[in-house]
């Protein structure tokens, strides 16, 4: 341990120059990220209501959590099946559409470029849907479908809970191509184009082997920026929950797990046990994470 640290004294005092540019955002970093997430944690034993100081009560809120909370394991089923159907659609999507407008000439590219991007930057984008799947006969599906016959009286897509949360996955879907197809782009064309020639010579034979061996092996880091993105997105739904299908929704068929750190931590100011909650979501992201990560190291294998 002491040759250890020698020898990370040694490395700061010949790379000290590189230490103190990486140092304001390190601090940063730090106080607003990792000081947070260790303060929650430590909340998360405690009975805190931002009245009284908090109090330690050990695994109780958890033990609530995941034995007496009903509310909260359907927002987990939801959760889950919600990342599991748009986690990797969403991300297999940005890759194959960058993948194709990478291929365009440059004007062309960033023009579709911003096509796909515009949804994930625009303000109140869920208005749109509300009149899509308006409850009444003037909603466009609604009105559409009683127009062919298909239906007789108005569905209530966003009050009941069989469609609302495919509802919710469909809109997350349209929203998905942001920051993840953006690095993507970037990756692709960073891509030395010399590798492609070599993996000809080598029996490289189409572009599907192309894509396997040099393209994605070139592109790692993009995909696990990519892939941490759409995992928190995906696990961390709840703005188009909550504008869609209301709050709380109706039988809670579009409660997530951040939903319910919402009602606990901005309604009911239970912060510790909020903090609980948040810290369980933590943990579902850790995991899935490294999951992906091991997945990642054997692409181009």
């Amino acid at each position: 341990m002491r040759n250890y640290w020698a020898l990370f004294g040694k490395d700061v005092r010949r790379d000290k120059h590189l230490y103190v540019l990486l140092a304001p955002y390190m601090v940063l970093f730090l106080l607003f990220t990792v000081l947070p997430v260790v303060i929650s944690i430590i909340f998360s034993f405690t009975h805190f209501n931002m009245l009284e100081m908090p109090r330690w009560i050990g695994w109780e809120n958890y033990s609530k959590l995941l034995w007496n909370d009903d509310v909260f394991l359907i927002g987990v089923k939801n959760t889950l099946i919600f990342s599991v159907v748009t986690g990797p659609v969403s991300y297999i999507a940005c890759f194959l559409f960058a993948w194709l407008i990478n291929e365009l000439n440059p004007k062309l590219r960033a023009f579709m470029t911003l096509i796909f991007f515009a949804p994930s930057i625009s303000g109140n984008v869920f208005f749109i849907w509300q009149i899509i799947f308006s409850s009444d006969s003037y909603g466009i599906i609604n009105g559409l479908l009683m127009q062919l016959g298909v239906i007789y009286e108005p569905i209530q897509w966003l009050q009941d809970p069989k469609y609302m949360l495919g509802i919710i996955m469909l809109v997350q879907l349209w929203l998905s191509l942001g920051t993840s197809f953006l690095a993507f782009i970037a990756g692709l064309q960073t891509v030395d184009k010399t590798l492609y020639e070599a993996g000809a010579v080598d029996g490289v034979k189409n572009r599907w082997q192309e894509l396997w061996f040099i393209t994605l092996p070139s592109m790692r880091p993009q995909l696990m920026f990519g892939a941490v993105i759409q995992i928190t997105a995906s696990l961390a739904v709840a703005d188009v929950a909550m504008a869609l299908a209301g709050f709380p929704s109706v039988q809670y068929g579009a409660h997530t797990i951040v939903t319910h750190l919402v009602d606990y931590g901005t309604i009911r100011f239970e912060m510790g046990y909020a903090s609980a909650i948040a810290t369980v979501l933590f943990v579902m992201m850790l995991g899935s994470n490294l999951i992906v990560q091991k997945l990642l190291k054997r692409v181009g294998e």
